[in-house]
């Protein structure tokens, strides 16, 4: 083996080494990226539980004021007829005067 093949083998075992460092802390780094992934999805799915426990409660009082608020109208509703009422037996009163 010549010298320069001897220099070109030695620089081709270093530039390996290199590569197989880089890859194992590729590895590393993926293996990091994929816990702070799992972190994530559990956390967005925590959130997403939270989301849909506000939207069944949020839906609890729509609905409850809904509710209300028809008792509301029906009050007033039935003060309005109560009224139209008095009026048209006036009105029947007066005119069998």
């Amino acid at each position: 083996m010549t010298e320069d093949q001897k220099k070109l083998l030695a620089v081709f075992e270093v530039r390996v080494r290199d590569l197989i460092t880089h890859c194992e802390q590729q590895k590393q780094k993926i293996s990091e990226l994929s816990r702070s992934l799992e972190t994530k999805n559990t956390e967005l799915q925590q959130a997403m539980q939270t989301i849909q426990a506000w939207q069944t409660k949020y839906d609890s009082l729509l609905t409850a004021q809904i509710i209300s608020a028809g008792e509301t109208e029906t009050k007033s509703a039935r003060k309005r007829l109560s009224k139209l009422v008095r009026e048209v037996e006036m009105c029947i009163a007066l005119l069998n005067e």
